[in-house]
């Protein structure tokens, strides 16, 4: 594998990994976020306290283009504007409540983490082999504490897949400490991955 394909792997699992973090928020909501143009930019300009600017910047459009949607005077965006208005309410919708899921997941409650993925910490010819495997498992508060800590920072691809793939072999392979506990776990080739606080 070149260092292309790589970065291209990179970014897909990161992709997925912030996904599944975002699908498990969006679960949580009590009430659905706007589905309509113009309702999902009444809902950006309140949240920027009416700023057209501060709305247009972060969706990549003009001001006037925000203030067609505003007043309803243009009501189907093109699909790129359609994504990024579904991504920034999203984003913005119900702090609260994101917060206090966030919090209870890193203070008692961790998460729950399934996924198909490569996992290997054995020698080949053995039950213990490397193989596409589906797990769900239970991830404790502490590394979920971290995962949440490192996405808010901006981690890198490297670090997030890390903090991922050591919540999973602590949980899953290690259980624990027992008998595995020094083992090295190898996680990659990630299929789907799906969270839930």
């Amino acid at each position: 594998m070149d260092d292309q394909q790589r970065a291209r792997a990179s970014a897909l699992l990161r992709h997925k990994l912030f996904d599944g973090l975002g699908r498990a928020e969006r679960a949580l909501f009590t009430r659905p976020a706007p589905k309509s143009a113009q309702a999902q930019m009444k809902f950006l300009l309140t949240r920027a306290k009416g700023s057209t600017k501060a709305v247009a910047e972060r969706l990549g459009v003009s001001r006037r283009t925000v203030e067609r949607y505003r007043s309803g005077a243009a009501k189907k965006p093109q699909k790129r504007l359609q994504e990024a208005l579904v991504q920034e309410t999203e984003s913005q919708w119900q702090p609260q409540v994101r917060a206090q899921a966030r919090q209870r997941a890193g203070s008692s409650a961790g998460f729950i983490i399934s996924c198909r993925a490569y996992f290997g910490f054995g020698p080949e010819g053995t039950s213990d082999a490397g193989r596409v495997r589906d797990i769900m498992v239970a991830v404790s508060s502490s590394h979920a504490r971290a995962i949440l800590a490192a996405q808010e920072s901006g981690a890198t691809d490297k670090d997030l897949h890390a903090l991922v793939a050591e919540a999973i072999a602590d949980a899953y392979f290690r259980q624990g400490g027992g008998g595995r506990a020094g083992v090295e776990v190898q996680f990659a080739d990630v299929e789907w991955l799906d969270i839930k606080f």
